[in-house]
C-alpha cells in the first residue's frame, strides 16, 4: 500500500488558535475509575480550529454553509507545492515561478509555516505566510478549486478579507492548518473530509495524503 501522511494536526487544548477565538476544552466528564459505565469526554472548540475547511459564508453572508462543499474537491489528486524560506507572502508573481499550471486543480503550499507544526508552537505566530489578494486572483485565473496552507489561515494575518473573499466567490475551497513538514513536494491523493456541521461557516477536517 502506497504511504499515508496523515496532514492533520492534533487538536489538544495547548494547540494555538486564532486570536479571539475560542481555545480548546477536551476533558473528560465520565470516568471508569470513579464509577462510570464507561469514559466519555467533551469537547469544546471553534470551527476554526487546527486542521479545518472554510465554508463561503464564513466571509460571504447568505452563502452556504460547511455542509454543501462538494466531496469531488475535497478528494482527488493534489500538487503539493513547497515555497522557498526567503519568498515572503504567496504574491502572484511568488506563485507564478512556483511551476502551477493549468492542470492543477488541487493545491497545497508548504511554507516556512510547517516548522511551527514541526516544533510543536503553543505560540500563535502572526509572521506566517498567507496568500496575497493577488495571489488569490492568480490561482483563480488558473481554475485551482481547492487551495490548502500550513497555517490557519490562507491570507495573511489582519489581511483576512480580501484573499477570502476573492477565493470563496469564485468557489475555491480553502482549506487551512494542514501539518506538511513531513511531506515532500509532489502530486498526491487528497482525502478532506471535514465535519458535517449544518450552516457552520467552517469545520474541523481530518485530511490526508496518499502517495500517488
Amino acid at each position: 500500500m502506497n504511504k499515508i501522511y496523515d496532514v492533520t494536526v492534533t487538536i489538544t487544548p495547548e494547540l494555538p488558535t486564532w486570536p479571539g477565538d475560542p481555545g480548546v476544552v477536551l476533558e473528560r466528564v465520565n470516568k471508569i475509575e470513579e464509577g462510570a459505565n464507561a469514559n466519555v469526554s467533551h469537547l469544546d472548540i471553534g470551527v476554526h480550529t487546527g486542521t479545518h475547511v472554510d465554508a463561503p459564508v464564513h466571509f460571504l453572508p447568505g452563502e452556504k454553509g460547511i455542509e454543501s462543499l462538494d466531496l469531488e474537491v475535497l478528494i482527488g489528486p493534489a500538487l503539493v507545492v513547497e515555497i522557498p524560506e526567503d519568498a515572503g507572502q504567496l504574491t502572484a508573481d511568488v506563485l507564478a515561478a512556483s511551476g502551477l499550471d493549468g492542470d492543477v486543480k488541487r493545491v497545497l503550499f508548504k511554507t516556512r509555516n510547517s516548522r511551527y507544526w514541526q516544533e510543536q508552537s503553543k505560540e500563535f505566530h502572526t509572521d506566517f505566510i498567507g496568500i496575497t489578494a493577488d495571489g488569490a486572483e492568480f490561482l483563480v485565473k488558473q481554475g485551482v478549486k481547492l487551495v490548502g496552507i500550513d497555517y490557519l489561515s490562507v491570507a495573511p494575518y489582519k489581511k483576512s478579507r480580501p484573499t477570502h473573499e476573492i477565493l470563496l466567490r469564485a468557489g475555491v475551497i480553502a482549506l487551512e492548518g494542514v501539518d506538511l513538514s513531513q511531506v515532500s513536494p509532489g502530486t498526491y491523493q487528497l482525502y478532506c473530509l471535514p465535519l458535517k456541521l449544518g450552516g457552520s461557516d467552517g469545520a474541523p477536517a481530518r485530511v490526508v495524503l496518499l502517495e500517488a
